[in-house]
């Protein structure tokens, strides 16, 4: 099995079923831990917008690096569908798994969303309203989500794939400031977000166009990963 984020492909593959409830299980504490350390941010620093993304940030930066390290190991950590996408591009994931591991990811972001508004006393859906599919919001999405790919293949294609753990939860922690968006550079998280009128919420109507330029995102990092790292191993 090619891992993403979890090194050089063991000999034998886990069966598809374990994949799958570490995808879910993974998309679950990731939506569970944005969703959640947002609530709690505004609830401790109420008017605080900038303190609030703050703790919002650290939160997640440090909690992906576990979750990566947690999962990684059986799935790959993908935990989103357009890692997911390259990764079968790249011949590190059969087309038919990478199928089957997009509904995975998205249940599981939506059941941490909803996991994080119960553990806050919430009711279990409210729908965004947060407005942010503005040009310039998107224009964000396709830079944060094109930067995850190429940092996550340029390591599995260097050899240092085991450094991947760290440095997604850096460049996603770093991404909140650097992107107008707060670089959710996943279409599965965007879904599950929709279901939290929260800090960290996203509404439906944004929730398509932040998909779509996802998924550009994602095209020009593979794109770059060709053009950088042409002679490379993927572990192929």
């Amino acid at each position: 099995m090619t891992n993403a984020l979890a090194g050089h492909p063991p000999l034998v593959r886990p069966p598809l079923a374990r994949r799958l409830l570490a995808e879910a299980l993974g998309s679950l504490l990731l939506a569970a831990l944005v969703v959640g350390s947002g609530i709690a941010a505004q609830q401790l620093s109420p008017g605080q917008v900038g303190l609030q993304l703050v703790e919002n940030a650290a939160a997640t930066a440090a909690g992906l690096y576990a979750i990566i390290l947690m999962v990684g190991p059986v799935s790959g950590a993908h935990l989103n569908p357009v890692v997911t996408a390259v990764d079968a591009a790249f011949g590190g994931l059969p087309w038919r798994d990478a199928a089957a591991y997009l509904p995975a990811q998205a249940a599981g972001c939506c059941g941490g969303a909803i996991l994080a508004n119960l553990m806050f006393d919430g009711p279990a859906v409210s729908i965004s309203t947060h407005h942010r599919a503005s040009g310039a919001h998107l224009l964000a999405e396709v830079v944060a989500t094109a930067g995850l790919i190429l940092l996550i293949f340029s390591l599995t294609r260097t050899a240092r794939a085991e450094r991947a753990p760290a440095a997604v939860g850096a460049y996603i922690g770093a991404a909140y400031w650097f992107t107008s968006s707060t670089s959710f550079a996943n279409p599965a998280i965007s879904l599950g977000r929709m279901l939290s009128d929260t800090f960290a919420g996203i509404a439906p109507a944004s929730v398509p166009p932040f998909a779509a330029a996802q998924v550009v995102g994602g095209l020009v990092g593979y794109c770059l990963v060709r053009v950088l790292y042409p002679l490379a191993s993927a572990g192929r």
